[in-house]
This record gives C-alpha cells, sequence and structure tokens, in this order.
C-alpha cells in the first residue's frame, strides 16, 4: 500500500470506528457485533504502526498514552467551577424559586432539570475540535490535570466536528453500575481491593497515574455544561445549549428536561426519585437551573454558588448501629470536640465509623450516651451524623459524659467564654494537639498547599520536638526528616521540596493558613484582594485597639461611629467578630512571635487590591485577548477590575473595550465588526499608568 492510500484508509478506520465507539458508548445502539469491530481497531492499529507519520493524538487507538510521572499538574479555571447549594426539602425548592422570581421580575420560571449523577466533576477543554486537556473540580479555581485518564473513556470524544475554536464542557466522569460490580467481581477473583461505591471507583481512576489502569475501567461521562461561553455560538437557554452538545457528539443524561415553577420541578424530583433505583448509574439528587441564560447572567452569583441553580437532595439514609465511646479531639484553636466512636455502619455507600458531635450542648440535647443504640445518616449524602439514640435499648446506669475540666492532651485548664458553646484548651503552644493540628492546617491543600506534609507526619515532628510553632517547618533538615518513622532519603528529599516551594505563597493562602480564628477560606480572600499586601492587613487590625480596650469600649457612641468608618469594617466579609479576632491574633506577642519568624522564610505576594465601586471604569466590561508581553492576563484582569471594570471573557454589544495584544484573533475580529474601541498593549499601559495603577 503507498502512502497516499494508507492515509486515505487511516482516516477512512478512523472516522468508522469514533462513529462506531459514539453509537455504543453514547448511544448505546451498537450497529455491528464486537467481532467486527475489533477488525477495524486492529487494522487501524496495524496501519498506524506501518506508517508512524500519519500518528495523530486524536486517533481511537491513542486512548492510552503514556504514564505521566509525579504530581498531577495544576489547571487554573478560566471560570470557577462553582458548587451548589443544597436543597433537602420542598421548602426548601419552593423558596428557591420564589427568590429567583422575586430577583427577577418574572412569574412561572422555566427551570432545565436533570440529575445529579454521583461522579467527579470534569472540565474538557478543545481547541479547533480537538480534545486537548481534561481537569477535576479541585477547589472549584484550581484543579488537577488528568487527561491522560479522562484520554481513555470512551464517551469522550476526541475530535468535535462544527465546534467552536476553543471549547470548555463541564461535566461529571463516573462509574455505571453494571461496570462497577463487574470490576469488583473481578477484583474480589484476583484478590486485589474492591471499591466501597460507583463514586469513589470513578475518582480512584481518574486519579491513577498510568492511563492504562484508567482504560481497564469502565468509565462514563455526561455533560452537563459549558465554561465561558464559546464566540460565534448564539445559544440562549441551557436546554438548548445540552441539545447543541449532544449534537457535538457529547453524552447528555437521558433524563433532562424542562420544569415550569416549583411545582414542576418537584413532579421531577418526584418521577426521578421513583426511577432511581432503575438507573444505570448512581445519582443523589437533581438539579434545578433557571432555562434562560440571560437571566442567569442576571440573578449572578453568591460566595462559591449560583443563584439560578440548586441541587435537590435525596433523603440520606439511615442506619443502626451502637455509639461504643465519646472521645474528645483538640483542634487548632483549642476547641475541644466531642467525636463519637461507633461500630462499623455501612451507610450512604460509606463504612462510617466516627462523626463529630460538635459541642457537648449537642450532647446532652441530643441525649447521646456511650453504650447507647443510635441512628447513624449521611447529611445530604455527604456528612455523618448521629442523629438520637434508641432510647427503649439503652442500658441501665448510662450516663451523659462529663465536661471536662482539663485538656485531654497536655492537662492544662479548659475555658468557655460566654455566649460560645465551644470549651477551648488555654494551653497554646505548650498543647501538642494544638501545635499539630496548626501545622497541619498551614499545610493543608486550600492553604499553603505543601505536599506529604499529612496527619502522621505532623504529628511525629511535633512528638520529636522538632516543630514548636509553624515557622519551624522551614528550618527542618534531611538528617531530622530521616531520622523519623518510615523516612527514608528519597521521601525526606520530596517534602523538603515542597516546603521550599511554599516560600512565595499568595496573600489569602497565607493568611488562611495562620488559623487565625474566624477568618476561613473566603475571608482570607476578601483581606487579600481588599488590601493587597501583608503589612497593609496587620496595619488594618492593629488599628482596631482602641475599640476592644475593653468588653464594652463599642457602646461608646463616638467609637461605634469611628469603628463603622475603620477600612477593615468596609469588607463585607467583615463584622465586629472578625474584626476582633484579627486584632487580638496580630495583637498577641506569642503569634507575632510566629508570623515575624514565618516572614523570614517566607514572603507572601502582594495581591492587586479590589474593585472600587466608583472607580474609573466602572459599569464598562472590558474584554482582553492575545498575549501581553509585559504581565500575565490574570494580573492585567486584576488591574482592570481595582479600577472598577468587569472583565469579560467574550465580546458583544455590551463590550464598552477591548484590550487587544499579540496574536489576538477572533475576538478582535468581532470587537472591529462590532465597532466595540480597541486598544494595544501600549495603550492598556498608558490607561494603567493614567490611573495611577503601574
Amino acid at each position: 500500500m503507498d502512502m497516499d492510500a494508507a492515509k486515505a484508509r487511516i482516516d477512512a478506520l478512523r472516522a468508522e470506528v469514533a462513529a462506531h465507539d459514539h453509537r455504543y458508548h453514547v448511544l448505546d445502539a451498537p450497529s455491528i457485533p464486537d467481532a467486527e469491530y475489533d477488525k477495524l481497531f486492529h487494522e487501524l492499529r496495524a496501519l498506524e504502526a506501518a506508517f508512524p507519520m500519519y500518528a495523530s493524538p486524536d486517533s481511537p487507538t491513542q486512548r492510552v498514552g503514556a504514564p505521566i510521572s509525579g504530581d498531577f499538574a495544576k489547571v487554573v479555571h478560566a471560570v470557577p467551577m462553582l458548587s451548589l447549594a443544597n436543597a433537602f426539602s420542598e421548602q426548601d425548592v419552593v423558596d428557591f424559586v420564589q427568590r429567583a422570581q422575586t430577583a427577577l421580575g418574572q412569574t412561572n420560571i422555566e427551570f432545565s432539570v436533570e440529575p445529579k449523577i454521583d461522579g467527579l466533576a470534569m472540565s474538557l477543554y478543545y481547541v479547533d475540535g480537538r480534545f486537548v486537556r481534561a481537569a477535576t473540580r479541585g477547589d472549584g479555581e484550581v484543579g488537577e490535570d488528568v487527561t491522560h485518564s479522562v484520554r481513555t473513556i470512551r464517551s469522550v470524544p476526541l475530535k468535535l466536528t462544527g465546534a467552536p475554536a476553543e471549547l470548555e464542557v463541564r461535566g461529571e466522569a463516573y462509574m455505571p453500575r453494571a461496570g462497577f460490580e463487574a470490576f469488583n467481581q473481578r477484583a474480589r477473583a484476583a484478590g486485589e481491593r474492591e471499591f466501597v461505591n460507583p463514586r469513589n471507583a470513578a475518582a480512584g481512576s481518574i486519579r491513577q497515574q498510568d492511563p492504562s489502569a484508567a482504560a481497564s475501567r469502565p468509565l462514563a461521562f455526561f455533560a452537563y455544561g459549558i465554561g465561558a461561553a464559546p464566540d460565534g455560538v448564539a445559544i440562549s437557554r441551557h436546554s438548548a445549549l445540552l441539545r447543541w452538545l449532544r449534537e457535538l457528539g457529547f453524552p447528555v443524561a437521558p433524563e433532562v428536561g424542562v420544569a415550569t415553577g416549583a411545582t414542576g420541578c418537584l413532579a421531577y424530583f418526584t418521577e426521578i426519585g421513583q426511577k432511581r433505583s432503575s438507573m444505570p448509574y448512581d445519582i443523589d439528587g437533581v438539579v434545578y437551573k433557571v432555562d434562560r441564560l440571560d437571566w442567569q447572567r442576571e440573578l449572578g452569583f453568591i460566595s462559591r454558588s449560583p443563584r439560578w441553580a440548586i441541587a435537590h437532595k435525596f433523603p440520606a439514609e439511615e442506619a443502626l448501629t451502637t455509639l461504643e465511646a465519646i472521645d474528645i479531639q483538640v483542634g487548632r484553636t483549642g476547641a475541644l470536640t466531642p467525636v463519637a466512636r461507633m461500630t462499623p455502619v455501612f451507610v450512604g455507600g460509606v463504612t462510617v465509623t466516627n462523626a463529630t458531635l460538635h459541642n457537648f450542648d449537642e450532647i446532652a440535647r441530643k441525649d447521646l450516651r456511650p453504650g447507647d443504640t443510635v441512628i447513624v445518616r449521611r447529611a445530604g449524602d455527604v456528612i455523618p451524623e448521629v442523629v438520637r439514640p434508641l432510647l427503649d435499648r439503652r442500658r441501665e446506669g448510662a450516663a451523659l459524659p462529663a465536661l471536662p475540666s482539663a485538656c485531654p492532651v497536655c492537662g492544662s485548664a479548659v475555658e468557655r467564654i460566654e455566649d460560645e458553646a465551644v470549651i477551648r484548651c488555654t494551653g497554646g503552644l505548650v498543647c501538642p494537639a494544638q501545635r499539630r493540628e496548626a501545622l497541619r492546617h498551614y499545610a493543608s491543600r486550600k492553604a499553603l498547599n505543601i505536599e506529604g506534609v499529612g496527619d502522621k507526619l505532623c504529628e511525629q515532628l511535633v512528638e520529636a520536638g522538632l516543630v514548636n510553632s509553624i515557622a519551624d517547618i522551614y528550618a527542618l533538615t534531611m538528617p531530622q526528616l530521616t531520622g523519623l518513622d518510615r523516612m527514608g532519603e528519597r521521601s525526606a528529599s520530596s517534602i523538603l521540596s515542597e516546603i521550599d516551594k511554599s516560600r512565595t505563597p499568595s496573600l489569602e493562602r497565607f493568611l488562611f493558613g495562620l488559623g487565625i480564628r474566624d477568618v476561613g477560606e473566603s475571608t482570607a480572600k476578601a483581606l487579600a484582594r481588599h488590601f493587597g499586601s501583608f503589612d497593609a492587613v496587620r496595619a488594618a487590625a492593629l488599628r482596631m485597639a482602641p475599640y476592644f480596650a475593653t468588653s464594652d469600649a463599642l457602646k461608646d457612641k463616638a467609637l461605634k461611629t469611628a469603628f463603622a468608618a475603620e477600612p477593615l469594617i468596609q469588607i463585607p466579609d467583615v463584622g465586629p467578630v472578625v474584626a476582633q479576632s484579627l486584632y487580638s491574633f496580630f495583637s498577641d506577642p506569642r503569634s507575632v512571635a510566629i508570623v515575624d519568624a514565618l516572614l523570614l522564610a517566607v514572603t507572601p505576594q502582594s495581591q492587586v487590591p479590589a474593585a472600587q465601586a466608583d472607580g474609573p471604569l466602572s459599569g464598562q466590561t472590558v474584554v482582553l485577548t492575545g498575549t501581553l508581553s509585559s504581565m500575565a492576563r490574570d494580573v492585567a484582569g486584576a488591574h482592570l477590575e481595582a479600577l472598577g471594570a468587569k472583565v469579560s471573557g467574550s465580546v458583544s454589544k455590551k463590550t464598552h473595550l477591548v484590550v487587544a495584544g499579540a496574536e489576538a484573533g477572533s475576538k478582535l475580529a468581532k470587537a472591529q465588526e462590532l465597532g466595540i474601541p480597541v486598544i494595544d498593549e501600549a495603550g492598556f499601559l498608558a490607561l494603567l499608568a493614567e490611573h495611577g495603577r503601574i
């Protein structure tokens, strides 16, 4: 066979095999026997081997690539992958619909409705119709690159026809029930570990380093949306978007539909609930989304979830077990948290042995006593919860646990602040548990993200006296680490490398990692974006001194007025409680010593302050396109936001300005077509300079 004939045959086979893959894995309607498919596939593979010059990454034979090495690369989502708020009752759904109707000034709103697949949220990225990358949701803003595994999923198209130049498709990777049972059956026969449920099986398979392992597992994918709206695609409803994705070749759950108002949504919930046990994949609820996309944009978002969508979860599963004991854990802020230790029980798809009891008031309210037979459920199919005891089974003499008079770890006195339900250890850094938890929190994924510094290592470091404050982690040496239990030179070297990589964290991660009471991830981000630098945050906190000099200082009218005008209080996430926590932290000599020691080893990266409501670009929508040589795209966007602009990913009639860098493409052309003002990089820098941004 000459080269031209080989090329033609290879192209024809690729198209034919891809079509059969789509019919089999997406449409569930194979048109040829498996043996005939195998002949086509093997012919294609043989021709590609004989004519390697025609190799292509989107060939059906390339679904299994080479194993990757090391940790998964990080992927920053251009548009955050937000989680959904949950509804657990009919009233929650009625309230959600009513809020949407009130905000939009509409009645009888139509909702796109779909089953909530119990799998792993994924982002698939295509360029010129070719699959180039897949990423997990991660923390919503940064996920992990799992392209090597997702490429093996037969229902994920590798090449699209009629797709825009750039397209990000979002959906759920999952393992069908039949495939899950077959996989576990094979694992049992081979004496290998079984998966607990299809969700864990899907997540574990996707995160395999070797794609051949993922390819051997029966994974599937359903698309449920996109990231940024692609250029040149005019779609006005979410239901139409799903039809368009299906036309492009993506599998979409067959149960999707449209419902009107709360009544229609609840009827759909009932219908899917009745089908749930017979469906070929696990679901844990249904999702309602306002169907009109312009109304979605008008409703916007709150915190980490959209106002235009909600997940209506099925009732949690419940089971009976024995409450064997109530232990006490000591957290990084000294909080003593009672934890239920139970006879293992399988509920909601997992085996549950522990559950937090929150505080001792909760124990008394529920009247829980060691030895009780209790009902356990997974609230929202996620959090194990001890619901109540069965009093008729209570053994004679069972007693409520007494409030601790001392810390169970260090023996220090405990205190209970007025109006707080939490009891705290007063030992501070004297308490090994608080040191361990402070270190674990600092190294955690959402803080400094120091891989390898987990619970066990934190415990060893504290017990060995190597870490007396979180700053000590930067003084660790190879001999110290290799002297720990089960720590070889390779592991120690990897950990030291990860610690070293954490020396230039973002300001928001550093603030969160300090473990300041009442300063969670969202508040840390708000502080970083408002003040821009660590010194500015600390200065703003210390300005609070007059207001917290005494317990009733804010009762003074003049002080109360001045307090409301403080820069710290201008942040939506910050009120008197958070302000006092920040002041207490930055004025405590022990905290100051730790922070100063940390700053000798760590340099938090300053951030561009957040947008001002009265900025010179307030109310304007700006689009960035092409490459800027002077700064990264996200930095340029942050500068624009600081001037009050809204930065958009697509050009429309509502766009006020386009900043076009080198190699600007379709967005620039569209802006010129619509007559929208365009400036180049030099003009952009001049604009920033004019308003004092550079």
